[in-house]
């Protein structure tokens, strides 16, 4: 990680977690909306989010509107520093993991392939489908089958506050890019993948 990436990631995360109570109970909802009109939002099947951590936008809203047919997972770490994801509904138990973040308790956890769509967390993101994450590698390298095989399933999506956009995020290698990107007021929505 250079010191640019760490000094960017500071200061993004520093803006999200400025937001008031208020502004982040709005956006929840209006990012909802937003996940539920993708063109591709899926009618069933698994679907990914996260437990919402360090200011990032919650997805409880989201999940609570999921169609019927749908089953929402959260990631789980594994010990190959891989994610998987295990379904998980509120009021079910949860485990802390080595970071502190909660997992479903004795589910079993799917590989991403599996996923008919994945709601990513993210420090920032440009408009062309680029994530800055919290600089773990986690989801470059759960994702990296997409390097391989860059059309959907699953589907990628990036979440977050609007102001933690930026202009343009520099590409490294092992970055996988996102399908498309919601925050509380704007959709960017990206071109397919060349054939």
């Amino acid at each position: 990680m250079t010191d640019d990436r760490a000094a960017l990631r500071r200061t993004l995360r520093d803006r999200r977690r400025q937001l008031p109570p208020a502004t982040r109970i709005a956006a929840a909802e209006a990012l909802s909306a937003r996940l539920l009109a993708l063109p591709f939002a899926p009618s069933a099947g698994h679907v990914a989010g996260y437990w919402a951590m360090d200011g990032e936008i919650a997805l409880h809203v989201w999940q609570m509107r999921l169609p019927g047919e749908v089953r929402y997972c959260l990631p789980v770490l594994g010990d190959d520093d891989l994610l998987r994801f295990a379904p998980w509904r509120p009021g079910e138990a949860l485990v802390a993991n080595r970071f502190g973040i909660p997992e479903p308790a004795d589910a079993e956890a799917l590989p991403a392939e599996a996923m008919a769509m994945i709601v990513l967390p993210l420090v920032g993101f440009d408009a062309r489908g680029q994530r800055l994450g919290m600089g773990g590698g986690w989801y470059d390298r759960s994702l990296a089958f997409r390097h391989d095989r860059p059309t959907p399933p699953p589907w990628l999506v990036g979440a977050g506050f609007s102001v933690q956009r930026i202009d343009v995020l520099p590409i490294e290698p092992w970055d996988v890019p996102l399908d498309a990107v919601c925050t509380e007021s704007d959709t960017f929505p990206l071109p397919p993948p060349a054939p």
